[in-house]
């Protein structure tokens, strides 16, 4: 992974955006959705404290030494067409507001994230966003059926697996999360799992140790085990070597051996 995927707040926000037609409307238009304040002009947007930039100029060598000014200004810039230039990339967006799924190749080929987004579309359902607002709505109660974040993210990675309660490809799940709260089984079950690789790809994981994987809260693992592998694990699971004679935190432990 070449860049780190973020989600940058602009509502409000200046924005500049440098050039006219077919290349900076898009940028305008995708400035404006998200609520920023698109100025076109650099001395404008510098002293009301723009941070991002979009640079859809004709002139390659104008973009060049626009890019290089602003970048001197410390904004993070974006030249249409110019991956080289770029600080940043605009993805290819699905959009079930508050639930964004953004699509990158890098600049690579924005057909290809086009084409992955028409794919998604069909998939995702328009209820997806509903269901995470009645999920944030329903967070105290979260908090207080599982008070534990241990348990509460087991609990939810359990209702939101294919076929579990909060299913979210099914279009009734948005109505559910509080009777799911209710009805839930409290409890710490979610005890400890141990996978056996049989090679160094994560591409040969099952569904259910891939999904083991994403879900687990400690990583017990023998020296050697591939980066690729544990690279498919959260960010943030606690990871030790195994043999691990530490306490360790409750949650989901999973142990990965070599084959």
């Amino acid at each position: 992974m070449q860049s780190l995927p973020l989600f940058h707040r602009i509502a409000g926000q200046p924005v500049i955006v440098l050039g006219e037609g077919p290349a900076a409307e898009p940028k305008r238009r995708l400035v404006e959705r998200a609520g920023g304040v698109v100025v076109d002009e650099v001395g404008q947007g510098l002293a009301r404290g723009a941070r991002l930039a979009f640079v859809a100029l004709d002139d390659q060598a104008v973009s060049e030494e626009a890019a290089r000014q602003l970048k001197a200004q410390g904004l993070l810039v974006n030249v249409v067409d110019r991956p080289d230039l770029c600080d940043f990339t605009t993805p290819s967006i699905l959009d079930r507001d508050p639930v964004l799924v953004a699509i990158g190749t890098g600049g690579a080929s924005a057909g290809l994230a086009k084409q992955l987004r028409l794919r998604l579309e069909s998939l995702l359902p328009p209820t997806l966003g509903a269901l995470a607002e009645s999920l944030q709505a329903a967070r105290e109660k979260l908090r207080a059926r599982w008070p534990s974040p241990a348990d509460r993210r087991q609990a939810l990675d359990g209702a939101l697996a294919p076929g579990g309660a909060l299913d979210p490809l099914r279009g009734e799940s948005a109505d559910a999360v509080d009777g799911w709260i209710d009805d839930a089984e409290t409890g710490n079950s979610p005890g400890q799992a141990v996978i056996t690789l049989r090679s160094a790809d994560p591409d040969d994981l099952t569904l259910r140790e891939a999904r083991l994987l994403g879900s687990a809260d400690v990583l017990l693992a023998e020296p050697g085990v591939p980066q690729a592998i544990l690279e498919r694990a959260r960010a943030d699971a606690l990871r030790r070597l195994l043999p691990c004679e530490d306490d360790l935190p409750g949650g989901l432990v999973v142990e990965l051996r070599l084959g």
